[in-house]
């Protein structure tokens, strides 16, 4: 009898669980996000509680506050900005201001005669079918990407809702952050070392994830988007965008974008411009992961580049932009995981006679 009582409670468990789950799922994006800053500005709330240990509430309040101060309203201004820049850039192209078509035969009558015999030995010669095709997808990219641009100002009600909860939720986590953590804790079914491993594999991840790899890939794509306003590129803003989130694609990132741009350089005659743009990108963008990332996260909590390459894309798929997160996440736990499971068989067994 006490064992179909422990089974029918464990299926209630994990159906109250499932139910939970379902009816948080709307907002799983806040909920993540409060999660992520909170493990990020914990140490900034601790040294907060440090001097007014009586005012946990204050503290956690404070707290938000600083992050709604030095993130949220900066990356608010610049999403504003950018959906402005990158409306008006979509609107040339369509246009026909701007046409990516015509800058790629300048690069094309530019080539050398051994790169044009190249490419009609791999019978590549039908140059202005592939000039055609390039526009029409830069066209079709346009089309789809500047509503998502526009789609930020129509659904601020929507946007502004999801933020309040992620705030809301972010004052409770900061405050009550240990007690919950500690009940989460105590309610996994492993052993102490284990948990260990899974909680501080989790915070490692969330800040390898974040310091590591969305504040550099910003740092790259401000330099970037330096040095396109400074070569006189029109949406400098949109570019800088666009590299910081390749940024976070390790080995090429922002590369895909400024050595095209440096090859159309070099191919229409501006030598001086190309060759700076791509010592540029090699000796400072190129450095500042290996430089800063070390200074702001540690070797020790970094996954292998191939894990973080596979697991970003394959969490930007499942999850949209939330997979920058969710993915790496996903795969440190797979990870520590299956290490825990290796260590446990060979660990003796102790329980026998």
């Amino acid at each position: 009898m006490q064992v179909i009582e422990h089974r029918g409670f464990l299926l209630l468990l994990m159906v109250v669980t499932v139910a939970f789950a379902w009816v948080l799922y709307p907002f799983y994006g806040a909920v993540l996000w409060a999660v992520v800053v909170a493990v990020l500005f914990a140490p900034v709330h601790r040294r907060l509680l440090q001097s007014m240990p009586d005012r946990p509430s204050l503290a956690s309040a404070v707290t938000v506050l600083i992050i709604i101060a030095i993130v949220i309203l900066p990356l608010a201004i610049v999403a504003t900005s950018l959906a402005q820049e990158a409306s008006g850039l979509f609107a040339k192209m369509q246009s026909g201001e701007y046409n990516p078509g015509s800058y790629l035969q300048r690069i094309l009558d530019a080539l050398p005669a051994w790169a044009t015999g190249l490419i009609a030995r791999f019978n590549l010669t039908d140059l202005s079918a592939l000039r055609e095709k390039l526009a029409s997808g830069l066209m079709t990219g346009g089309q789809i990407l500047a509503p998502q641009a526009l789609s930020i100002g129509m659904n601020t009600f929507e946007f502004v809702i999801r933020l309040g909860i992620m705030l809301y939720l972010l004052f409770f986590l900061l405050r009550d952050g240990k007690t919950l953590a500690g009940a989460i804790r105590e309610a996994i079914p492993l052993r102490g070392e284990q948990k260990a491993a899974l909680f501080t594999r989790f915070a490692d991840v969330v800040r390898a994830t974040v310091k590591g790899g969305i504040l550099v890939a910003m740092a790259q794509g401000m330099l970037g988007g330096i040095a396109f306003w400074f070569l006189g590129i029109h949406a400098a803003l949109l570019w800088a965008v666009l590299m910081a989130f390749l940024s976070l694609i390790p080995a090429i990132g922002a590369t895909l974008v400024w050595l095209p741009v440096a090859i159309y350089f070099l191919a229409t005659g501006a030598i001086w411009q190309g060759i700076g743009l791509i010592v540029y990108g090699v000796l400072v963008i190129g450095l500042v992961d290996n430089l800063l990332r070390p200074f702001l996260v540690g070797k020790g909590s970094r996954l292998p580049d191939y894990v973080v390459l596979i697991s970003t894309l394959g969490g930007i798929e499942v999850f949209g932009l939330n997979g920058f997160v969710i993915g790496p996440v996903i795969a440190a736990m797979f990870m520590v995981s299956w290490q825990i499971f290796v260590t446990s068989r060979q660990e003796p067994d102790v329980t026998g006679p």
